[in-house]
């Protein structure tokens, strides 16, 4: 760790520890592949220096359990909010494991896999009832408007929790996250590449004003 992250790291607890911020948990959902893990990651290394909270792989659902990083103070800008993060495994209204078999997995491999993606998806629900607000992860590269997207904001607005949107791998060539913002004009959005490392900081200021 270097050392202007060490010394924004000893600030920022200082400041919770003086000023009382707000502690909050927040959720980092979205559909597979869409760069969840990564991002968590991301935030994890930002503002710990801690390593990773888990692994990232091409293969859908490699997160298939919910994964928790609590004590984390973001300051950006002005604005600091001391955090927990869930990673949450990828929401999918539907789990073939076939989809796992085309990754070269053996049949009884890719149907375990199936069934712990599901359990997964069952888990990140039951998750949504223990957290403060959710980040929605979306791949920007693939059109927003999908039944998954829908089902997952639909539910988070049900309940009533914060949302912030993330439009994720603008890095690629593909990249549109303005279909985002126009799929979803009720929410805002943070347009990113967690890969490498693309307006951080715009969206770190984001979550602490957001979900303070």
């Amino acid at each position: 760790m270097g050392v202007f992250e060490s010394l924004r790291m000893s600030l920022g607890i200082w400041l919770s520890r003086i000023f009382g911020k707000k502690r909050a948990r927040i959720g980092i959902y979205g559909p597979p592949n869409a760069g969840k893990t990564t991002l968590a990651n991301r935030i994890v290394k930002d503002w710990s220096g801690d390593g990773t909270l888990g692994t990232v792989s091409p293969v859908p659902h490699e997160t298939r359990r919910a994964v928790r990083k609590e004590g984390l103070v973001i300051n950006a800008d002005g604005a600091s909010i001391h955090l927990d993060i869930v990673d949450t495994p990828g929401m999918a209204t539907k789990i073939d494991f076939r989809e796992f078999m085309a990754y070269g997995m053996s049949e009884e491999e890719a149907k375990r896999r199936a069934k712990e993606a599901t359990e997964g998806v069952i888990e990140a629900i039951k998750w949504l009832d223990d957290l403060d607000g959710v980040l929605l992860v979306m791949d920007s590269t693939e059109d927003p408007y999908t039944q998954v997207n829908v089902t997952v904001i639909g539910n988070m607005e049900a309940r009533n929790l914060p949302l912030l949107i993330v439009a994720n791998k603008i890095d690629l060539p593909n990249a549109a996250p303005s279909r985002i913002k126009a799929a979803f004009p009720q929410h805002p959005v943070v347009q990113i590449s967690a890969l490498e490392g693309k307006n951080l900081d715009e969206l770190y200021h984001a979550i602490a004003v957001h979900f303070g």
